[in-house]
């Protein structure tokens, strides 16, 4: 049994295979998963677990470079702030583009997450 950090043996196996610029999303529970995407569904029941949870858990054991969130975020200001206050470089694009990006995403964990927008991709980084 692993001792500590994400117990989760799905999001675990993701992390070990992530190579730079590979990419991961959290999604709220309505995110739509593009066939052939890894869903790896958390969730239990509206709410739990939230979006930064989730978020806060992942950037313990992932080197983040960068983050990218959709614009309309900017209309949900607990995640919009909350996500300025952890991550240094964040990119926002179309909600539309985002739905596009995801096409190429390693996984999407699927969080309780219910308020708009709680969507975020980890562009993986390197640690040296």
């Amino acid at each position: 049994m692993k001792r500590n950090g994400v117990l989760n043996s799905h999001i675990t196996k993701v992390f070990a295979d992530l190579g730079h610029t590979d990419t991961i999303i959290v999604a709220d529970a309505g995110l739509p998963v593009p066939a052939g995407v890894l869903k790896i569904d958390i969730s239990l029941k509206e709410g739990v677990p939230s979006f930064l949870d989730v978020v806060n858990v992942l950037k313990e054991e992932m080197v983040v470079e960068k983050v990218t969130l959709a614009d309309e975020v900017i209309g949900n200001q607990d995640i919009d702030q909350e996500m300025k206050v952890l991550f240094e470089q964040i990119d926002y694009t179309p909600h539309e583009k985002f739905k596009e990006q995801s096409r190429q995403a390693k996984a999407i964990i699927r969080t309780g997450e219910v308020s708009p927008f709680a969507n975020c991709i980890l562009h993986a980084g390197v640690t040296f």
